[in-house]
């Protein structure tokens, strides 16, 4: 009878004992899981930090491609617009300098006319009249004769042939042209062939 009382006590010693360390257990496990959870969050949030800052950096390096390709656009545009507008403003730019000698020799064969002849009177209104129609239809295209007698040398749009000594006009004075030069939108085509003054 001892013996069953000592085993029953024994029992119930075991399970008084039996039931705190479950709890233990079950308390670990707990903060176990709960460790867990949040290691599991941060490496969570971690990788959707990482990817927010890549689409960010993705997205900025994208919109710095789109404005140097629009500049690049816009360049290319004005370029363009550049060698259209050039073409268009010199396009007889090999064409009039071939025309040019026409009117010098329209203006030599004008001024070897003497005018007191009747007989070649009409002549010399003939060719006066071509010379008019042929140099209207150059200003037309902006072909423009550089005729700088009187103004000073430029050495831009004239071309010295000899210097002569003069005292009556100031040095550096353009006192007869040779051969008128001409210009094509402003652009020198041929620079007029002119005597200079310097001092006596």
């Amino acid at each position: 009878m001892s013996e069953e009382t000592n085993k029953e006590e024994k029992t119930a010693v075991n399970d008084d004992q039996a039931v705190p360390q479950t709890e233990q257990q079950g308390t670990l496990d707990e903060v176990n899981a709960e460790i867990e959870a949040e290691l599991l969050d941060e490496l969570d949030q971690e990788p959707e930090q990482s990817e927010t800052e890549q689409l960010q950096q993705q997205v900025a390096s994208a919109n710095d491609q789109v404005l140097r390709v629009q500049a690049e656009m816009q360049n290319l545009r004005r370029r363009a617009e550049r060698d259209v507008e050039n073409a268009h403003k010199y396009a007889l730019d090999k064409f009039a300098p071939e025309l040019l000698p026409v009117v010098d020799n329209l203006e030599r064969a004008l001024a070897a006319i003497d005018g007191n002849d009747a007989g070649q009177k009409a002549v010399a209104e003939g060719i006066e009249l071509t010379l008019k129609t042929f140099v209207d239809v150059l200003v037309r295209y902006k072909v423009e004769a550089v005729d700088p007698a009187g103004q000073p040398f430029d050495a831009e749009l004239h071309q010295a042939v000899s210097m002569v000594p003069n005292a009556d006009i100031e040095p550096n004075t353009v006192m007869d042209v040779f051969q008128k030069g001409y210009t094509l939108n402003g652009r020198l085509l041929r620079p007029a062939m002119v005597v200079v003054s310097k001092p006596a």
